[in-house]
């Protein structure tokens, strides 16, 4: 959990680098939107880089987390799945800007960081493969489509959320959430 400080900093990015981009935002113009001093920022973050990098591991490690406990609560395949898109999409939502400005400046990451950020999305894809497989097994998911394909095409729909969601829309983040979830699960029947 990042202190008052460093949370003002990763706000004052999110917001700079969602609105005019990673590369046009600067370090002092971070620093400026967050009230803070530099020596602050260096203190949480040695780079943008690493504020980044920030940015999407706390939006992964939520996500994961929320995964990993809908799965220990030991229900159904189609309600395991139902519960992980709803909560997936609507976290998503709720943090358009965060996952927008990672999906757009992700190519900035190093070598180190990207592969760190492969792992993670590895894990949270087989976790979510896993559960539909299971699905698939005990005859409670239609095997017509690959467990592999149906979690590509859910999570592809989820990925493009920051392209086309507003905040202001018509519909809540848990609306559409239970939306996609009858999608995909009425695709799995």
């Amino acid at each position: 959990m990042p202190s008052a400080t460093e949370q003002k900093i990763i706000d004052a990015a999110v917001r700079l680098f969602a609105s005019q981009g990673y590369d046009a935002t600067s370090v002092q113009e971070i620093v400026k939107a967050a009230e803070v001093t530099k020596g602050a920022l260096y203190h949480y973050f040695r780079s943008k880089d690493d504020l980044l990098f920030e940015i999407y591991r706390l939006l992964i490690t939520s996500q994961s987390a929320d995964m990993d406990r809908i799965i220990g609560l030991g229900l159904s395949a189609a309600e395991t799945v139902r519960e992980i898109l709803a909560s997936l999409v609507t976290s998503t939502a709720e943090r358009v800007d965060e996952t927008a400005v990672f999906v757009r400046e992700l190519h900035r990451l190093g070598e180190d960081r990207m592969t760190d950020f492969r792992a993670e999305r590895r894990r949270y894809h087989e976790t979510f493969l896993a559960v539909v497989e299971k699905g698939q097994a005990a005859g409670e998911f239609s095997s017509v489509v690959p467990a592999d394909t149906v979690v590509r095409i859910a999570l592809g729909v989820v990925n493009q959320l920051p392209m086309w969601f507003r905040p202001d829309g018509q519909k809540t983040p848990a609306q559409l959430a239970g939306e996609i979830a009858d999608f995909v699960l009425a695709g799995l029947r």
